[in-house]
């Protein structure tokens, strides 16, 4: 997260180049959507730091180690993951966490529930389940108790009118409302990550070049959602300058 935002920072008008004048949006997977807003303006880093150690903090502490579990379905869509979760539940929470990418779709809740869709996920027509090693079952109702310590913070915290609409997790639209975001920000503990939408509604809206910052794995996602698009993955220092001095 900090290298993140210190990316950012090196490309917003601190650092040379006015984020307006450069970029049409900014978005952000699960906790990357605080980076974002950051890159946009609406939290100082130092704000996003304080606000993601509490979220961190809440979302471990919202479910004893060991109850919880997530797992990522490989060859599957957003309809087949949603047959799959409702098959395993009986009677726990089992529901779609992220909805990465037309062939990855994640699933989170209890563990027996996860255990139970990993089982039955190839007989149902996933190519391959594999469960991840989180500390917790992330985006579904189970983190309802951190959604309500995010709720008072936020509640706490002042949000500037991003520089450039953030697309929300969410609701996968463009949003530049700071009493939005905070309702969001909030939802988004609890809710999918319905970045596949996020990227596809950014297509249709014209965006033809994406840039990640601070790593390559959403990079991947936005070429199976857009194969026509352009994507650069800032990684580097070296990588920060060449984008900098491309966009200023």
């Amino acid at each position: 997260m900090a290298h993140s935002i210190a990316v950012f920072r090196a490309l917003t008008k601190d650092g040379g180049v006015e984020l307006a004048k450069a970029v049409s949006f900014v978005a952000g997977h699960s906790l990357g959507e605080y980076s974002a807003l950051c890159a946009a303006g609406s939290f100082d880093p130092a704000t996003t730091a304080r606000l993601l150690k509490l979220r961190g903090r809440a979302m471990q502490a919202a479910v004893p180690v060991g109850q919880g579990a997530m797992a990522a379905l490989l060859g599957a869509d957003l309809d087949l993951a949603r047959k799959i979760a409702d098959a395993a539940a009986e009677g726990e929470v089992c529901a779609v966490a992220n909805d990465n990418d037309p062939s990855q779709v994640v699933l989170s809740g209890h563990k027996g529930a996860i255990d139970r869709a990993i089982a039955m996920a190839k007989e149902m027509g996933v190519k391959r389940a594999v469960p991840l090693p989180v500390s917790a079952p992330f985006h579904c109702s189970l983190m309802q108790p951190a959604a309500d310590a995010m709720a008072e913070a936020l509640g706490q915290t002042e949000i500037s009118p991003p520089a450039v609409p953030l697309y929300a997790n969410v609701t996968a639209h463009p949003l530049s409302d700071p009493d939005r975001i905070r309702e969001l920000l909030v939802e988004q503990v609890t809710g999918m990550v319905r970045w596949r939408e996020s990227i596809a509604e950014m297509a249709a809206a014209g965006v033809e070049e994406f840039v990640e910052l601070g790593g390559k794995v959403l990079g991947s996602m936005v070429k199976r959602i857009a194969p026509d698009a352009k994507v650069t993955s800032v990684v580097t220092i070296e990588d920060i300058e060449a984008l900098a001095k491309e966009i200023a």
